[in-house]
């Protein structure tokens, strides 16, 4: 963007060699959220062990993570007009605050209720945390180099992903459960420093005024939806009350806050974005990239620590490998792009993630780690191939004072797109696997299994490992281990075809363009309520 189209917008542009500190600060602060996410996924075990944690349920720990997708979904439109208004640096030093705060209260929690309750603060203080960190980037980076920070900010994915799971591990060796939570304190407060002395303050002068009614429709809107794919992932029927009812309520929410932006002069979800070139398709590829990716994430992770016997500490070392890829791939995609173009550049990872996905049908609890650390890396990289060019053609056409909206539907879609991968992934888990273990013949009361315990067994793998070590029962572990596995072939083949449909839509929705000279300001779309003739 242009010196003039700046100082237009009001921003105060640091210097080029300053706007690489700013990037490493917003990738740090970025990079929170994936690390408290990854260490999470190591620590399900801990938390549902009643003497080393705090006794979750399986219910229970779906909620601790989802309490944090639900809230973190829903408020992100909040966050992202929170930015436009008030400027990036100000709300993410508001969403590293609270952050840290509920991190520090989640680590001290005494039953699952407490820490379900922190991680939703949590949620709140990344919906403040994300959108800031991009709008940050689109409005501090020279156009010319703005593609390459994208793959940078990108690539905090996948440090979170390495460092998460190695961290976590290790403090799950050493101390208590809360001590998982309690590493992110430190993190917030090195953060906070580095924003505010060297993030500046872009701010528009003409101060975009909140809307309140759209905000609250969104949050409550994209709360329900979020709240009744959970439920369904819990497995609840569709049509029950706890499904339908907030998805029917939060649906129409949504449509009524929909309806209400095209009409307001300060929409909170500026409907115009949609009409830039590759924004709508690049929404839609995202959406299904992360539905798979959370899907996949959510089987693995209970497939390494259980059929294939890992500890949390070793499952983490494992990992680390699908980190790398995202990190190489983030950078590769830039090249790979001017090279092939976004389009097949993007078509290019999904398929290697969807080829991933359907190597797991072949996996068991004899497979050589190797082969696990390879398909996790193609898949990490297949995912960096992705987000950078993806996001980037997002963000081309859209002007600063609305990056803010912009950021907001990346994260928007990112994060519901994960909810529903999860719940996607976890309806046909858990229902496969009761039909299996339902089928199977276990271990009588004369073993010492009784019914009440049989029961527990069909419904959870976890809890029929537990049992069969508690009891001495190796046949109880080795029946649900299969039924685990059945499970997860039809879940990571479901996953594949869901891939395959990303593909689809990238080829034929993201269009390759001539790109901007870098001094050509970015085109301000049109308002509906604007009526000047065009030049």
């Amino acid at each position: 963007m242009s010196t003039a189209s700046r100082a237009e917008e009001g921003e105060k542009a640091p210097a080029p060699s300053r706007s690489w500190a700013v990037l490493l600060v917003v990738v740090c602060a970025q990079m929170l959220i994936w690390l408290d996410t990854s260490i999470l996924n190591v620590a399900v075990t801990t938390l549902a062990d009643p003497a080393e944690g705090l006794g979750a349920t399986p219910a229970e720990l779906e909620w601790v993570a989802s309490a944090y997708t639900l809230v973190f979904a829903g408020a992100l439109f909040a966050g992202g007009a929170l930015a436009d208004r008030f400027g990036p640096r100000t709300t993410l030093l508001a969403g590293l605050a609270l952050f840290g705060a509920a991190s520090a209260a989640g680590a001290f929690a005494v039953n699952p209720a407490w820490l379900i309750v922190a991680r939703a603060f949590m949620g709140a203080g990344s919906a403040l945390l994300m959108p800031a960190t991009l709008s940050v980037i689109v409005q501090s980076t020279p156009e010319d180099k703005r593609t390459r920070a994208i793959a940078i900010w990108s690539s905090s994915s996948g440090l979170g992903v390495a460092v998460g799971p190695v961290v976590g591990g290790a403090l799950l060796g050493s101390f208590w459960w809360g001590s998982v939570f309690l590493v992110n304190v430190p993190i917030v407060a090195l953060c906070l420093a580095g924003v505010a002395t060297v993030v500046p303050g872009l701010r528009s002068p003409r101060r975009r005024p909140l809307d309140l009614p759209g905000l609250a429709l969104s949050v409550l809107g994209l709360g329900g939806v979020v709240y009744g794919i959970i439920e369904l992932g819990n497995g609840q029927d569709w049509y029950g009350p706890h499904v339908l009812l907030p998805l029917v309520l939060g649906g129409a929410l949504l449509t009524a806050f929909v309806a209400g932006q095209r009409r307001s002069p300060a929409p909170s979800l500026d409907l115009r974005l949609f009409r830039q070139p590759g924004f709508t398709a690049g929404s839609v590829v995202l959406l299904i990239a992360f539905m798979a990716l959370a899907g996949h994430l959510f089987y693995a992770a209970f497939y390494l620590q259980g059929p294939r016997g890992l500890s949390p500490a070793d499952a983490g070392t494992v990992m680390i490998s699908a980190a790398v890829g995202i990190v190489l791939g983030s950078q590769v995609s830039p090249a790979l792009s001017r090279l092939l173009t976004a389009r097949w550049t993007v078509a290019v990872g999904v398929l290697a993630t969807a080829a991933t996905y359907v190597a797991y049908a072949w996996l068991d609890g004899r497979t050589p780690v190797w082969v696990i650390v390879a398909l996790l890396w193609i898949q990490g990289f297949g995912m960096g191939l992705v987000g950078t060019p993806v996001t980037a053609a997002m963000m081309s056409g859209v002007p600063p004072r609305l990056a803010g909206a912009g950021s907001a539907v990346n994260s928007v879609t990112r994060q519901v797109g994960g909810t529903l991968g999860v719940a996607m992934a976890g309806s046909i888990l858990s229902g496969v696997y009761r039909e299996r273990m339902a089928d199977a013949e276990l271990p009588g009361p004369a073993q010492g299994l009784s019914p009440a315990a049989a029961e527990q067994a069909r419904t959870s793998a976890e809890a029929a490992r537990s049992l069969a070590g508690a009891l001495r029962l190796p046949d109880l572990a080795t029946t649900a281990d299969r039924a685990f596995l059945d499970a997860m072939y039809a879940a990571t083949l479901s996953i594949a075809a869901l891939a395959l449909v990303g593909c689809v839509v990238s080829v034929a929705g993201l269009r390759t363009r001539a790109p901007r000279p870098p001094n050509a300001p970015a085109a301000e779309p049109r308002s509906p309520h604007d009526r000047r003739g065009t030049a």
